[in-house]
């Protein structure tokens, strides 16, 4: 069953790679597969679901659609244009306000909050934002590394090695993972001027846009501050995320027919829903659970084990570049699952810190899913704002921007990482 489940995951995933208009039903029928073949239990299929992350994507997709009828992404846009001399500095700046975001709300939910940004400056400049949005989607795969809170492969090493907010900036008297991630974003700002350096046009806004109204505005600023906040709460509910996100969405339609607007602006929200992303991310879900339930994942970490022996620089660089390769492709949450307890126990065997390997596992595991377009949930969400807006991302295209950036950041974290930690 193991081979199948391989087999099976190997063709799902070439499939979304190389034929993209196809990428949700080649998971959609993949999940489908594993379900039927018993490879995922039908008894066990809602628990394979993350519904904290398709409940917050809704309501998110809700909230940025009321606040992109409000008109204020065209005012941020005009802002932003203000204070950039051409269209390179607009996506380096975009770009950093990103990940600066990021390190503290979800990922996808940053993605969801900027992409209206984005796409009113290029409407502006009469630009592509594939490469706004593309830059916007790894910036946030980037930094959600940098705290506790920005990402949930953060939270479970936090819990695991019974690590605070506090300690992800300094620990034991040595600078923490929060600066290995930011002197990786440092260390991409030449590589994005490099890749867009021939984007010269300059910018400016001529006509400033109108607010139509604030709430939405206000909504989606009070989402990002009770996820915020809620972070730090323990023993949550499982669903608190998408809780918060639904209610705030659901504020804004509850505004709208206040204004008299609720039919025309409820009808709009929903035609701009993306089922095909969030089909695509549920799939998503069931395949990984699948190849998890036969011990594929488990059997990675024993590789790592035995090739990295008792050579801590060597176990240390597998750990790094092997994960950032697993999760091009694979969830890298089951894989840092699976990673977390065999970490400590060959430290153990070492005598060694484990720090130096969870850290070297957070930045590869949490950085790799730069590398493809369906190797994080912001990628395929950034993606799928494209389409909606008529624009198509080959993979090639896509890896074009994210291979150098993701090479250059876990580079930079991992040297840093090194010369700290071991």
């Amino acid at each position: 069953m193991k081979t199948i489940a391989l087999l099976l995951f190997i063709a799902v995933y070439a499939i979304m790679i190389f034929r993209p208009k196809l990428r949700m039903w080649s998971a959609l029928i993949g999940a489908g597969a594993f379900v039927l073949l018993g490879i995922v239990p039908f008894s066990s299929l809602l628990r394979t679901i993350d519904f904290n992350v398709l409940l917050m994507i809704s309501g998110m997709m809700l909230l940025v659609s009321y606040f992109s009828l409000s008109g204020m992404p065209l005012r941020i846009a005009d802002a932003l244009l203000d204070c950039s001399k051409n269209l390179c500095m607009v996506i380096v700046l975009l770009s950093l306000f990103a990940g600066a975001i990021s390190a503290f709300i979800d990922n996808v939910a940053t993605v969801l909050m900027l992409a209206p940004v984005a796409v009113a400056v290029a409407k502006k400049l009469n630009a592509s934002p594939i490469p706004m949005i593309i830059s916007i989607a790894v910036s946030s795969n980037l930094q959600g590394a940098a705290t506790l809170v920005g990402d949930t492969t953060s939270i479970m090493l936090g819990a695991y090695a019974d690590m605070n907010f506090a300690e992800f900036f300094f620990m034991g008297g040595k600078p923490g993972m929060f600066w290995a991630v930011e002197l990786g974003a440092a260390a991409t700002v030449p590589v994005m001027l490099f890749l867009f350096r021939t984007f010269r046009q300059p910018v400016q806004a001529k006509e400033r846009a109108e607010v139509k109204s604030y709430l939405p505005s206000f909504a989606l600023a009070a989402a990002i501050v009770t996820l915020i906040a809620a972070s730090f709460l323990e023993n949550r509910p499982a669903l608190t995320n998408g809780i918060i996100c639904m209610s705030y969405a659901l504020l804004c339609v509850a505004g709208s027919f206040v204004r008299r607007r609720g039919g025309g602006e409820w009808r709009t929200a929903l035609k701009e829903y993306d089922w095909q992303t969030v089909l695509l991310l549920l799939s998503l879900f069931i395949v990984v659970a699948g190849i998890t339930n036969v011990g594929i994942i488990d059997d990675i970490a024993g590789f790592f084990v035995r090739i990295g022996g008792h050579n801590l620089f060597l176990l240390y660089s597998l750990v790094v570049w092997g994960s950032v390769l697993i999760s091009a492709f694979v969830d890298n949450i089951p894989y840092v699952s699976a990673m977390l307890p065999v970490i400590s126990g060959v430290a153990a065997m070492m005598g060694v810190s484990p720090y130096l390997l969870y850290f070297g596992l957070l930045c590869g595991a949490t950085l790799g899913g730069n590398l493809t377009p369906i190797g994080a949930s912001a990628n395929i969400t950034g993606i799928g704002i494209l389409r909606r807006n008529g624009f198509e991302v080959r993979t090639r295209d896509f890896m074009r921007i994210s291979v150098p950036f993701t090479l250059t950041a876990v580079t930079a974290g991992y040297l840093f990482l090194w010369f700290v930690w071991a």
